[in-house]
């Protein structure tokens, strides 16, 4: 039986200590539906010249300077509005977002229209303009060009003119398209403008050899095929170039991104990532990885001709490489750029010039960089987040690109959001932890709060909510496995509680953080107002802890996972306030597969189990990030087996409930089928429902039933 191997105190939640504790959590409320019980923010808060800072707050644009108390209200929604209306246009309903191209203008869109706002002339044009039902909208640096995409062709817009980039009449090839990849390798969106708004790269996604996967629309009176290409891991995937249309020639040049045929296959060129433009825009360096995702190469193409100059430097692991983050070229010196790399094990700045030299390693040690904010070449300086001082928190550093010297610059504890001046001086700081729910200062250059512009309110001051207490058990190979525990409103340490654990489990997740409510969320808060002790754990496979932590699962899915989740259960089993035989489990998605797993490995240990979207087999995911973490059912045979969830569906003892949404593009709904078929087949019993109409989650005011129909299972079962 393992016992806690230290209990963190610095997360001991008590903010709701010496309140009037009078009120318990809704489904609704918990759900979402009260924005009050949201931590306040300052909305759309960002820098709009070097000394001066807004943000949006009760529909109206505020700015302000630093060292001057005062804030200003520059532009209100009502005003705006009357803007709108003498230039007869639709009036908005509420603040919109904004991007300011100096200190006196910004642009907003609205209505498929590119606005301009001019502070000082107090006017409001009509800059540009798009057809209905367009996607992937990306606006220039300038605020004067849009690229977007009509079905599966590119267009550029400038003054309400359109102008086509793509004329192909073939469905299955996608110009600009943000689903390139299927979302990895840090990709969102399928268009690159160059800074001078001059040419626009863009991926060219050729899907025709990908097979459809039959989703069903429900909403025609004859139910409908709604076809989606999906790549299967092992199978074939789409194959992606890069173009780079130029607007004075007219002309669409493509990028010599294939690998030579004398490369050897297993390392050619698959994925095409992390696409950037030089500060010049004349190359475009892109991050390649052979399908293996085990060997990668920074790649410098000259735009003009689309030529091949050379590669810069690669990376080569024995399990996997996934570059996340494009070459961040140093403000004011475009001759140096910063690389992010776990090449040491951790997530690390590394500062390269453009021929490929390595500088130097920036940062070094057992943490992680979590996002790099800043970098400037003349003040040789380079802002960035990361967990240095605590794994479940975020803070301000700055590195000497000199010397790789690190100053800490936020003091307060928990997880920070930084934005950095143009000049570098003063820092706008959003932080919550687990007894601040959000505060935002206004910091020096060297952490010194020079005011508060949003002061720390606690919006469920009013609410009886159970102690929350963070702290780590051991893994089996002594691994830190850090730990949420929320007990029951109205604590009883004489009574015995039924447990409900939380899982996810996979990469790319971290649920237990030094932020407001130890990132656990309303809902979770809610189940444990209703009498049960909730549970999560971060287990081996999860980030920010290390190459090797989140690597352990490789090629072996549901193994070391599993086993770390069963020490937490077995921690619970320990306590004298746990009912034992009364634990329940709930997860979506990689969580989904998890709490499966967990029920199906070991039976009679779990009373009650629900999961959303649970991937059941992993040969019905999709390529990229199937492979990555498991390679091909053909080279890791064993490993598909082992974690296939039908294997163990004799072993079903319990209660299941399986939620599937039936517009599934991400856990196709195959998952969910062939499980309820096995059960029949072994004659176990397991419950079921879909949500028609959704895809990978249940968004909206359905969540509200979605919670509600799990909450009473629980309550019916657990």
């Amino acid at each position: 039986m393992r016992t806690p191997s230290r209990l963190l105190l610095l997360f001991l939640l008590l903010p709701f200590i010496g309140f009037a504790q009078t009120r318990l959590l809704t489904v609704e409320e918990a759900t979402g539906m009260n924005p009050k019980l949201n931590a306040a923010s300052l909305g759309q808060l960002q820098w709009r010249s070097a000394g001066q800072y807004v943000y949006v707050v009760k529909n109206c644009l505020v700015g302000g300077t630093p060292g001057k108390t005062v804030r200003d209200t520059l532009v209100r929604l009502y005003e705006l509005n009357v803007l709108m209306k003498i230039d007869h246009q639709d009036t908005l309903k509420r603040f919109p977002a904004v991007t300011f191209l100096n200190a006196g203008q910004f642009y907003f869109t609205s209505a498929n229209k590119l606005f301009l706002c001019d502070i000082m002339k107090n006017s409001v044009t009509v800059e540009n303009s798009w057809p209905e039902k367009t996607e992937n909208l990306d606006i220039d640096k300038s605020g004067k060009l849009v690229a977007y995409t009509l079905k599966n062709n590119l267009y550029i817009s400038k003054g309400g003119r359109e102008t086509a980039v793509s004329d192909e009449k073939n469905p299955g090839i996608v110009y600009g398209s943000n689903r390139v990849h299927r979302n990895e390798f840090g990709i969102d969106k399928g268009t690159f403008w160059s800074p001078d708004g001059q040419q626009l790269a863009f991926y060219r996604m050729d899907e025709t050899m990908v097979a459809d996967y039959p989703l069903v629309d429900i909403t025609p009176r004859i139910a409908a095929v709604n076809p989606t290409k999906y790549p299967m891991a092992g199978m074939t995937s789409h194959k992606v170039t890069v173009g780079v249309y130029d607007r004075s020639s007219g002309k669409t040049t493509y990028l010599q991104t294939a690998s030579s045929p004398s490369v050897d296959s297993a390392l050619r060129t698959e994925y095409l990532t992390n696409i950037t433009w030089s500060p010049d825009g004349k190359f475009i360096y892109i991050a390649t990885l052979n399908r293996d995702q085990n060997f990668m190469q920074l790649n410098r193409y000259e735009a003009a001709t689309g030529k091949f100059i050379r590669t810069l430097f690669e990376e080569q692991n024995k399990t996997y490489v996934e570059p996340l983050q494009g070459p961040k070229f140093l403000a004011g010196d475009p001759g140096k750029f910063i690389w992010e790399s776990r090449r040491d094990g951790f997530n690390h700045l590394y500062l390269y010039d453009t021929d490929g030299n390595l500088i130097r390693q920036l940062t070094k040690g057992p943490w992680e960089v979590t996002e790099l904010l800043k970098s400037d070449g003349p003040l040789s300086k380079a802002w960035f987040l990361c967990n240095k001082d605590n794994p479940l928190g975020r803070q301000l550093y700055q590195a000497d690109l000199k010397n790789g010297n690190l100053t800490g610059i936020t003091k307060m504890p928990g997880s920070h959001i930084a934005k950095i001046s143009e000049d570098g001086a003063c820092i706008l700081d959003t932080y919550s932890s687990t007894s601040v729910a959000r505060q935002t200062d206004l910091l020096d250059s060297k952490g010194i709060p020079l005011q508060t512009l949003l002061a720390n309110d606690n919006p469920l001051k009013d609410f009886n909510l159970g102690e929350t207490t963070i702290f780590t058990l051991k893994s089996e190979d002594n691994s830190d496995l850090y730990c949420r525990l929320i007990k029951p409103a109205g604590f009883d340490p004489a009574k015995r509680y039924p447990v409900i654990i939380y899982v996810y489990g996979g990469p790319h997740s971290q649920l237990i953080t030094d932020t407001w409510l130890g990132g656990a969320g309303l809902f979770l808060n809610y189940l444990a107002d209703l009498g049960y002790v909730v549970f999560t754990l971060d287990n081996r496979g999860t980030s920010y802890r290390g190459r090797d932590f989140e690597q352990a699962i490789f090629r072996n899915l549901g193994v070391k996972e599993v086993s770390d989740q069963m020490a937490g259960v077995n921690y619970l089993k320990s306590l004298a306030f746990v009912d034992s035989t009364r634990i329940g489990i709930n997860g979506w998605s990689y969580g989904g597969f998890m709490t499966i797993s967990m029920f199906l490995k070991h039976p009679g240990t779990f009373k009650v189990a629900v999961c959303g979207g649970p991937v059941i087999d992993w040969k019905y995911y999709e390529v990229m990030y199937g492979e990555r973490y498991m390679d091909t059912p053909e080279s890791n045979p064993a490993g598909y087996k082992n974690a296939c969830l039908l294997n163990y569906v004799k072993d079903l003892k319990g209660k299941l409930l399986i939620i599937q949404d039936d517009q599934d593009g991400t856990v196709v709904p195959q998952n969910s089928f062939s499980f309820l078929k096995k059960c029949v087949d072994e004659g176990k019993q397991v419950d079921f429902f879909m949500y028609p109409g959704h895809e990978h989650n249940v968004r909206g005011k359905d969540r509200v039933h979605l919670n509600q129909k799990m909450t009473l299972y629980f309550q019916e079962n657990l």
